[in-house]
C-alpha cells in the first residue's frame, strides 16, 4: 500500500513538473500556432538564473524567491526578443517557426556551455525545503510539494489573469477568432507579444523550480520539451483547463504503469496510449466552442 501511495504521488509530482513546463506553451502554441522548440531553453535560462542569483544572495531561501521573479523576467524577455526578431516574420508558417526556433535552441545551449561550462551545476535548496513530510505513512520530499504548490499557484494566477484582466480578455478573443478581434479594435500584434512574454516567463519559473530536483545543464530543457508539447496537444490547443488535466493525467498514468513495469516500458506505453487517444479525439480533451462553421 505504501509503495502504491508513493508511486501515485510520484505521478502527481511528475504531472506538476509537466504542467509548469507546458503552461507557457498552452498560451503561445495555442494562440499563435507557433511551434517554439526553444521553449525548453527558456526553462534552462530560468534554471541558470537561479544559479547566478544564488552566487549573489547567500541565503538559499531568499535566493529561491528572488530567482522565481527574475527567472520569470529573464524567460519572458528572451521570448519577447524571439517573437520580435524572428517569429513575427513567420506567422502562418508553422514549419518555418519549428526550424528557426530549433536553431535558436541550439544557439542558446551553446551559449550556456560557453558561459557556464559543460559540466552541470547545482543550486542549493533552502533549509526549509529539506527533509520530507509524512503523508499516509509515506515520506514525501518537501521540494516536490513546493513544486506542486508552485504549479497550482501558477495555474490559479493565469486563470484569474485570463478571465478578469483586459489582457486576458484580449487573449481569449484572439484565440477564438483573430480576424474578429482585429475588427473589434484589438491589436493582435501587441497581444501576441505580451502573450509570448507571459508564456516564456512561466517557462523561466519552471526552470527555477527544476533546480530543486537535481543538477542543471545546457540540455535541461530538451528533457521536457517533447512531454510539454504532448500535454498541450492532449489537453487541447490553447486550453488551460485541458493542459492541467492532461499533465496530471499523463503523470499519474506513467507512474501507474511504472509501478508494474519499468520506466522505459512505461514511457513507450504512454506514447502509444496518446497516439490512440488522438486518433479518437484529435481536438484534445477540451476544445474551443465557437459559432464558426469551419
Amino acid at each position: 500500500m505504501d509503495a502504491l501511495v508513493s508511486q501515485l504521488f510520484a505521478g502527481l509530482s511528475l504531472g506538476s513538473v509537466l504542467l509548469l513546463a507546458a503552461l507557457g506553451l498552452a498560451l503561445t502554441f495555442g494562440q499563435m500556432g507557433v511551434i517554439n522548440m526553444a521553449h525548453g531553453e527558456f526553462m534552462m535560462a530560468g534554471a541558470y538564473t537561479a544559479f547566478v542569483v544564488q552566487g549573489v544572495i547567500a541565503d538559499a531561501g531568499v535566493s529561491l524567491l528572488v530567482s522565481l521573479v527574475i527567472g520569470f523576467l529573464v524567460g519572458g524577455l528572451l521570448g519577447l526578443l524571439l517573437e520580435v526578431a524572428l517569429i513575427s516574420r513567420m506567422y502562418k508558417r508553422p514549419l518555418d517557426t519549428l526550424l528557426v526556433t530549433f536553431g535558436v535552441a541550439l544557439v542558446l545551449q551553446q551559449a550556456a556551455r560557453d558561459v557556464f561550462g559543460a559540466p552541470n551545476v547545482d543550486v542549493r535548496a533552502p533549509s526549509w525545503l529539506s527533509g520530507a513530510v509524512e503523508i499516509l505513512g509515506v515520506g514525501i520530499p518537501k521540494t516536490r510539494l513546493f513544486i506542486l504548490a508552485l504549479a497550482v499557484l501558477a495555474v490559479v494566477a493565469l486563470s484569474l489573469a485570463l478571465r478578469y484582466t483586459p489582457l486576458g480578455r484580449r487573449i481569449r478573443a484572439t484565440v477564438q477568432n483573430r480576424d474578429l478581434a482585429e475588427t473589434s479594435g484589438i491589436s493582435t500584434r501587441a497581444t501576441d507579444r505580451l502573450t509570448f512574454f507571459l508564456g516564456s516567463g512561466v517557462a523561466g519559473v519552471a526552470g527555477v523550480a527544476l533546480t530543486l530536483l537535481g543538477s542543471i545543464g545546457p540540455t535541461l530543457g530538451t528533457n521536457y520539451i517533447v512531454d510539454a508539447f504532448l500535454v498541450v496537444v492532449v489537453g487541447g490547443i490553447g486550453q488551460l483547463k485541458g493542459a492541467v488535466i492532461a499533465a496530471i493525467g499523463l503523470g499519474l498514468l506513467q507512474a501507474g504503469i511504472e509501478y508494474s513495469t519499468t520506466a522505459s516500458i512505461a514511457k513507450v506505453l504512454v506514447f502509444v496510449i496518446i497516439v490512440a487517444f488522438l486518433q479518437v479525439r484529435p481536438q484534445g480533451l477540451v476544445s474551443v466552442r465557437t459559432r464558426s462553421l469551419a
